[in-house]
């Protein structure tokens, strides 16, 4: 196999370790806003419409909910803090598409792209003008997102897109020696702070009148034969509603039909300091684009109010078991990989600091996207399984969610991608070992100018293959 440009270029273990000194293992986006506490649920309450999960699904669903009905009583049921787990974790990437990309909605679902892609950039402008009416501090920022490639093989793959750029237009926009082309999609992608907007999410949401509880980890879903349901919490709560939506993300599932649904992937992310102006003129990036790289392994990376970079992905660790735990967000490996990474792509910047690293686990599911679904004969509803688009997607969902909740059929629930199911994951171990292999292959592929092998192209083949 070949190298590429980070193996090629790789900076001393001397810039790495400097870099790293004193960072701490704490997600920025969560220390750098204040956190309102909402009240436990104890004692026995009633709802219209009760929601599990305090991240962007259920707030989204929380929210419009009560434009649709404001004298809905609506109660959200979030297990540990709002916005703590995925929803104040991730890169603030608010992307338009629902299908992880035009290439994999179109191979699964050709007829309905074009209008799959008109709802993901109405979904996407909805999303700003929400921000808008309730004049939320979000950081919000459309600059579109910027596909690079870093090597030469990914050129070819950025030539046919829309806002090609080649390798001098490219260094207009961002100077980093590893760039030799790029597309850049202006309108499709905004930027937001993550942990800002779920705790917006969350004022808007208690402002229109959903009741809030955290720290109330649901047990149960349960039936009491009249047509509602009650949900029971870890504290002794308990909600008696008239319709549930299921928002938990790549926590398990609380219906046991979508256990093998999704798996949690590993995701490890790291934030300089704030660039002083001399080291942001010697890297460009005026136009504050969100920055992705071409490759199988790809990193994403964008530029914080505070002149910050933040830099993620490459790594996608999945542990046997398939379990959400906090020891797996201490992965020095991988933190120190995304470093000599982040020093191959801009050498100009050695001697900058990382202030924080983190990780948090992403709800993958093997068709790259949401799927959805109803229970008890139509008073429970489902989102899951976003593998990264959860920022803006989760919007699209709730609605999904709601129209399905109400029993009257619309465009979004007459969608044939709303309507098919992802094929479920395998059981351990057979799970731990298709994944590690998958990622091997990925790996290989990445180190062979982009040929897929045999695992890849069969997966692809049956409708599991990850081409985004």
């Amino acid at each position: 196999m070949g190298t590429t440009v980070f193996e090629r270029r790789r900076p001393s273990d001397a810039v790495i370790d400097a870099s790293l000194r004193g960072t701490a293992l704490a997600t920025f986006w969560l220390d750098d806003v204040e956190r309102p506490r909402h009240p436990s649920l104890t004692g026995s309450i009633t709802a219209d419409l009760a929601i599990v999960g305090g991240g962007y699904t259920g707030l989204w669903t929380a929210i419009r909910a009560k434009e649709r009905d404001p004298e809905r009583r609506v109660v959200l049921l979030e297990a540990s803090r709002i916005a703590w787990a995925a929803s104040g974790r991730n890169g603030g990437f608010c992307e338009a598409s629902l299908t992880h990309g035009h290439e994999n909605g179109l191979t699964r679902w050709p007829e309905e792209i074009d209008r799959l892609e008109e709802l993901g950039m109405a979904n996407l402008d909805g999303i700003q003008q929400t921000v808008e009416r309730y004049a939320m501090d979000v950081d919000f920022e459309r600059t579109g997102q910027l596909a690079v490639a870093v090597e030469p093989h990914q050129v070819e793959w950025l030539r046919e897109e829309e806002g090609f750029l080649d390798r001098e237009a490219v260094q207009a926009e961002v100077h980093s020696d590893t760039f030799l082309a790029g597309a850049w999609d202006r309108d499709t992608t905004a930027l937001v702070h993550p942990a800002k907007l779920g705790m917006e999410l969350a004022r808007v949401a208690v402002e229109l009148g959903v009741e809030v509880y955290e720290n109330s980890l649901v047990r149960a879903v349960d039936g009491d034969g009249t047509g509602a349901v009650t949900l029971v919490t870890r504290n002794g709560g308990r909600v008696r509603a008239d319709a549930v939506a299921l928002s938990t993300n790549v926590f398990p599932s609380l219906l046991k039909r979508n256990r093998l649904m999704t798996v949690p992937v590993y995701d490890y992310v790291l934030m300089t300091e704030p660039l002083s102006g001399e080291q942001l003129a010697s890297i460009g990036w005026s136009n504050r684009q969100g920055l992705a790289d071409s490759a199988n392994q790809f990193h994403y990376y964008r530029l914080t109010a505070d002149d910050r970079i933040l830099f993620g992905g490459y790594d996608a660790v999945y542990h046997f078991g398939g379990k959400v735990r906090p020891e797996y967000e201490d992965r020095m490996e991988s933190h120190r990989r995304l470093a000599s990474h982040f020093f191959t792509t801009f050498p100009q910047l050695e001697g900058l600091r990382f202030t924080h690293r983190w990780a948090g686990a992403i709800d993958s599911s093997s068709r790259f996207c949401a799927f959805f679904g109803t229970a008890r004969r139509g008073r429970v509803a489902y989102a899951s399984g976003f593998t990264g688009l959860g920022v803006g997607a989760a919007r699209f969902a709730a609605d999904v969610m709601l129209d399905e909740l109400s029993g009257q059929p619309t465009e979004r629930t007459e969608l044939a991608m709303v309507r098919e199911k992802p094929i479920p994951f395998p059981p351990e171990p057979v799970a731990s070992i298709g994944v590690n292999l998958v990622r091997a292959a990925m790996d290989r592929a990445d180190h062979d100018e982009g040929r897929r092998n045999l695992l890849l192209r069969t997966l692809d083949a049956v409708g599991m293959g990850f081409d985004s």
